[in-house]
Order: C-alpha cells, then structure tokens, then sequence
C-alpha cells in the first residue's frame, strides 16, 4: 500500500487497540504535554493481539513474526499515526532551576492568598508525620526513576528498540458525537417552538420568567449588600465591616455563594497604630543602615587624606610614612629570612614620629 493512501478501517482499529492497550507515558516535547510508547512493547503486545490469532476459516494471522508486525508499524508511521522522538536525559541542573522557577512561583501565591486560621496541635503533627513519609517515598521515587525529555528524531521509521514513538492520532471518543448530536437536535427544537403544543409553550414561558426573576434577584441582593457596607462602614468611621453573603461575587460553586449568611469584623485602633508602628520602625531600621554605610564611606575617607597628609610636605616634598599599630611589622633581607630591628632602625622611627608631632602642631 501506499503510504499517501488515507489509512483503511482495519490500520484504524489497530491504532486504536495500541493505544488503549499499550502502556503510554507523558512528558514534554517542544513545549506540549504528549503521550508516547515504547516500541518493543507495542510488538510485544501486538503479537498476542487478535491480529496474531488463526481465523477460523484457516486464515493466516496478520502478524506472524516481529518483522511483520515491524513492518506494518512502519506503514503507521509513515501514515502520520505517530512520529519517531530522541530521549534526552535531564541534567540536574535543569531539574534545580525548573525547582526554583516553582519554589517562587509558591512563595508569591503563598503571600497573595489570605492568612488561614491556625489549626490545633495534634492535626498538626499529625500532617507534619504524614507530609514527612509522604516526601521520603518521593525522594526515593525520584532517586529511582530518572527523568527525560524527547526531542525529533531525524530518521523516521520505525525500529523494535527502546525508542520512544509519540502519538499524533487522537480517536474521538463517542460521548462527543452524542453531544454534538444533542446540541443539533435541541437547535432544530428551537426552531420548530411555533408548532410545540400550548401547554408545552406556557411551561417554557413561565420557567424563563422565573429564570429572569431570579437573575434581577441576584443583582438587587448584590446591591443591598455593597449598600449595607458602605453604611455601616460610614457610620463606624472605618471600624465596623459587615458582610451580606460574603460569597455571592467570589469564584465558588452555587450553594457556596449563599453561606454563611453574613461576616462582621471589628477593626480596633489599636491595630491599626500597631501598623503605623511597624512600618515606622521598618523606615527607620532602612534609614539607620543608610546612616551606617554613609559614615563608613565618610571614614575612609578621612583615613586617606590622613595618610596623604603625612606623606606629602606643605612645600611639595615628599617625608616618609609614620608606622601605624597595625601596619608594624619587622623588616626583612629577604621572604624566607626574618632579622630583628638594630639601633639604628629605632632611632629612625623615632625621628618620624618627632617630625610628624612636629608637622601637626605648626598645621594647628
């Protein structure tokens, strides 16, 4: 056959057994979620499939060997059933950056979502032990299974190996044709309401004004709500927040929009100064280290134009620098060989010191 033909009834239901019965992992392949097989284990499973079985006329199987049942994987392949990919192994250093892109990604949920209520003592060193065996046992799966990524494979064909075969053919599954068939159906009843018996008609009519009432109804409810609030809140100068079915405009299922009834909170002042409080003092903490490192900028500084100071003369001639206390260190001949100070080297410093007394009092 060949393969620019569209494929037969019977490659269909092939396809269709392989990849209900062929065990298919997922992964990412150029950005997108795909499932794909292993090819020795789609031969396996496809001889001893009911392709492989004598007809009961004496018909011959349709695979008979692993050769046949290669070959006619290949006319699959060839008809864009699925396409031949390349494992990549994933280094560590990948697998550490992808777990600091979700360590940050958790961290700004965790600071945008709202304080929960703390739990008790017991729940939660319960959860703790639970959450500790739980992460051991996915340690150890981690350390065991080692993780790839796929990529495309410049020859495609098909081989019996250990390659990796990315499915391209996605079966539509029934319950789609039974709702498109549903959607078609209830658009043509629609259209044929003129002949929809009367008491069929005031039915309908009487659910869509219902429907309609409790629509205005949500809205006026929304209203009062925001009304009640803004009253109170009026009222109590900012203190006082009470809530009318708190969960009527947040995303959650239907019951849940209408509990609880009503949420009151009191904010005292003391809080809100405690507040005031804190970010003063986080301001003056910033303020304080800007303070410190502008004065140990400042004490450099001075350092420097000392020690300018002591080397250079009013007139331009250069002196020789004094020893300080923490610069005194013993002369020596050479990196190996130390010698200790003589008379002479004492008399010398002696005379820089005098001289550098002598230089500060004529500045003052």
């Amino acid at each position: 056959m060949h393969p620019d033909n569209k494929p037969t009834s019977e490659e269909i239901a092939v396809a269709k057994w392989i990849k209900s019965n062929v065990f298919c992992k997922k992964t990412k392949f150029l950005s997108h979620t795909v499932e794909y097989f292993t090819a020795s284990k789609a031969v396996d499973k496809l001889l001893s499939s009911p392709w492989s079985v004598v007809g009961k006329n004496g018909e011959k199987p349709l695979f008979e060997t692993r050769e046949s049942v290669v070959e006619y994987l290949d006319l699959l392949l060839r008809k864009k059933f699925f396409h031949r990919a390349r494992k990549i192994p994933v280094s560590e250093e990948e697998l550490k950056a992808r777990s600091r892109k979700k360590e940050k990604k958790k961290e700004k949920d965790e600071t945008g979502k709202k304080a929960v209520k703390s739990e008790t003592k017991e729940d939660k060193k319960k959860e703790d032990a639970e959450s500790s065996h739980a992460e051991e046992k996915k340690d150890k799966d981690k350390k065991g299974k080692r993780k790839i990524r796929l990529d495309m494979h410049l020859e495609q064909r098909f081989v019996d190996g250990n390659d990796a075969y990315v499915w391209i053919y996605e079966p539509i599954p029934y319950y789609y044709w039974l709702a498109g068939g549903g959607v078609v159906l209830a658009v043509v009843a629609l259209c044929l309401f003129p002949l929809w018996p009367p008491v069929v008609r005031k039915g309908v009519y009487y659910l869509s004004i219902g429907a309609a009432g409790f629509l205005m109804f949500i809205f006026g409810l929304a209203v009062v709500r925001f009304l009640v609030f803004c009253l109170l809140w009026l009222v109590s100068m900012g203190r006082h927040h009470l809530w009318i079915f708190p969960n009527l405009t947040e995303d959650v299922g239907f019951f849940a929009s209408f509990w609880p009834l009503w949420k009151y909170e009191c904010k005292s002042k003391d809080s809100t100064k405690k507040k005031d409080k804190n970010k003063k003092k986080h301001s003056d903490d910033e303020n304080a280290d800007k303070e410190e490192g502008s004065c140990k900028e400042d004490g450099d500084n001075d350092l420097s134009d000392d020690v300018r100071r002591d080397t250079t003369a009013s007139d331009g001639i250069r002196r020789q620098p004094t020893m300080s206390d923490d610069s005194r260190r013993y002369p020596t001949m050479s990196d190996d060989v130390r010698r200790y100070p003589t008379v002479s080297d004492d008399v010398r410093r002696n005379d820089n010191v005098r001289r550098h007394r002598d230089q500060k009092l004529s500045e003052s």
